[in-house]
């Protein structure tokens, strides 16, 4: 464990020394690995070294949040070969076990049956180990004999089928990594209990800066919805919005927190209130869809010919409706997994240089560099951003762009507003 703890001293250089021996020796001693594991051949980036300062200054437990493309990965590597304890990595994706292994076994030059692999057919457990959360959370899974705890993607975490991971497994030292913790739901609080705190957090905007992952620009491109769209437009939000107003002191008494969820909660017995749900489920769906986002993104792609861009759609739909008018491939959760490899392989050897998809990229895939994104459309949520983002933030010369398609004066403004992280700036 000496060597361990010199690496964490040179990461904690403002922590006493002796205390930290002292608290982690104590707690690593039952999971020391009988054959400590290769030297890591890497030197972290200052704010990695920042971010491991703070995870081992609070135990060693606790959460990092970093942009897709800024070296989570390599992170936990690190923390790995310093803590030199059993360890369990949970991914949430096959690809990602298998990505996780890979590098594993690459950076540290083992073996590939000395990383054990749980999930996708893979049973072996090995003092280190990658697992998918679904292999992690079966009831009978022996989570015992742990010493460290990697989390993926942690904001998987606290779902109702997984969080049995984090409460059954006694093990001291946990990591967890995300681009960002929000939930719908609001359970990433949970995560605080199940991991530890978020003890270093960093948005793309302020890496950007510092040159640690590559410059960027966001780019609002706003389109007018045709003549027809705007009347059956018009007339669906006037539709939801009267009943909103009329039902407004009924909703308030079902006590759901907001009026959104309770008029789910009316729609269910309540022909009216299905209705005004209808009206702003298609008039969302009009806006997102809007026909003429098809010829932006035409032009976009004109403009960026040389570039290797990825195109991003909310609706599989539209994703179908831009590869079969523009000629591009496209993936889907209905692409079968052959289909979707040769597509990323060829995209990553250049053999065409535009793709389209819709969330299934957002994450848990290993997506090959591209410098240009299109969001035709996109949900609220900040973590979809930033892991869209992300696939052109890696760092490389030059500056990477990122192009929002939004329907003019329609509820889709507001979205694109609202999940764009404080520290990213106004789209231009």
């Amino acid at each position: 464990m000496s060597d361990a703890l010199e690496q964490l001293d040179i990461f904690n250089a403002d922590l006493d020394s002796e205390d930290l021996d002292e608290s982690l020796v104590e707690s690593a001693a039952p999971f020391l690995l009988e054959t400590p594991m290769p030297p890591l051949d890497v030197t972290p980036r200052p704010y990695q070294q920042e971010a491991l300062a703070a995870w081992s200054a609070a135990g060693a437990r606790g959460m990092v949040v970093l942009p897709t493309g800024a070296g989570k990965t390599m992170l936990a590597l690190t923390a790995i070969a310093a803590m030199q304890v059993s360890t369990l990595v949970v991914a949430p994706t096959i690809d990602l076990l298998h990505q996780w292994h890979d590098t594993i076994c690459a950076r540290f030059g083992m073996e590939p049956d000395a990383v054990g692999m749980i999930g996708g057919g893979f049973r072996t457990r090995r003092p280190v180990t990658v697992i998918t959360y679904d292999s992690a959370a079966m009831p009978r899974r022996d989570l015992s004999d742990i010493g460290l705890l990697v989390f993926d993607e942690a904001h998987h975490l606290p779902s109702a089928s997984y969080r049995t991971i984090a409460t059954r497994c006694a093990a001291p030292f946990r990591l967890g990594l995300s681009a960002t913790l929000e939930r719908s739901d609001g359970r990433h609080d949970d995560l605080t209990e199940l991991i530890g705190p978020t003890v270093y957090e960093r948005q793309p905007a302020a890496l950007a800066r510092d040159k640690h992952i590559a410059d960027y620009k966001a780019t609002r491109v706003p389109v007018d919805l045709t003549d027809d769209e705007q009347v059956r437009y018009d007339q669906l939000t006037a539709q939801y919005s009267w009943y909103m107003a009329a039902s407004r002191r009924k909703l308030m008494l079902l006590g759901c927190g907001n009026l959104f969820e309770a008029l789910i909660r009316q729609s269910g017995h309540d022909p009216a209130a299905r209705e005004a749900l209808r009206a702003h489920r298609e008039a969302r769906m009009l806006a997102m869809n809007a026909s003429r986002k098809l010829g932006a993104v035409e032009e976009l792609l004109e403009k960026h010919q040389d570039d290797k861009v990825i195109v991003f759609s909310e609706w599989n739909s539209l994703v179908h409706d831009l590869s079969r008018q523009l000629a591009l491939p496209a993936i889907t959760y209905r692409t079968a997994q052959d289909e979707r490899r040769a597509i990323l392989d060829g995209f990553r050897r250049h053999h065409y240089s535009k793709i389209v998809t819709g969330r299934v990229l957002n994450e848990g895939v290993d997506v090959p560099d591209a410098n240009v994104a299109i969001v035709v459309s996109g949900s609220a949520s900040t973590r979809e951003y930033i892991q869209r983002l992300g696939r052109v933030l890696r760092p490389k010369p030059g500056q990477a762009s990122l192009y929002e398609i939004v329907a003019r004066g329609t509820s889709e403004v507001k979205t694109a507003a609202k999940r764009k992280p404080k520290e990213s700036g106004p789209a231009a």
